[in-house]
């Protein structure tokens, strides 16, 4: 009798190559490096355009409040004004500004009111890095109604 040697033949398994799966993560990382430089840069346009807008807002609701009360809000009420009646206001026929307060700039910083005379106002945000000056998203975004 002879004897027959049996080998288990395993199945092959269906899978990825170590090889594989590391050009995938490169080709993936690369993606990345080249995407994510566009889309930061879009999100801090759309924060300057949000900013430009939100002081749009605020103008035409601080002429309304001028329409109401004759004169621009004082410098020491700001913005507040525009949603809760400063104690010198007659007429004051607000909230002139939805939402019961005033928002901040989309940086989380306060936006600065100035009436440098009784006749007009200047309204800025300082941007991203909050202080004067500076180019980009650090840079001031300024409505001078004067």
């Amino acid at each position: 009798m002879q004897h027959v040697r049996r080998t288990h033949v395993r199945p092959r398994v269906a899978g990825f190559t170590l090889t594989e799966l590391l050009v995938v993560l490169l080709i993936l990382g690369l993606l990345i490096a080249l995407v994510t430089p566009n889309i930061i840069r879009y999100v801090g346009q759309a924060r300057v355009q949000a900013a430009e807008t939100q002081i749009a807002n605020f103008a035409s609701a601080l002429e309304m409040y001028r329409l109401d009360v004759g004169r621009y809000p004082d410098p020491s009420a700001g913005l507040g004004a525009l949603v809760a009646a400063p104690s010198e206001a007659r007429n004051w026929s607000g909230p002139y500004l939805p939402g019961g307060r005033v928002p901040d700039d989309p940086w989380g910083n306060t936006y600065a009111y100035e009436r440098p005379t009784p006749d007009c106002y200047v309204i800025r945000s300082y941007g991203r890095d909050g202080r004067p000056g500076g180019s980009g998203e650090d840079a001031e975004i300024v409505r001078n109604a004067c």
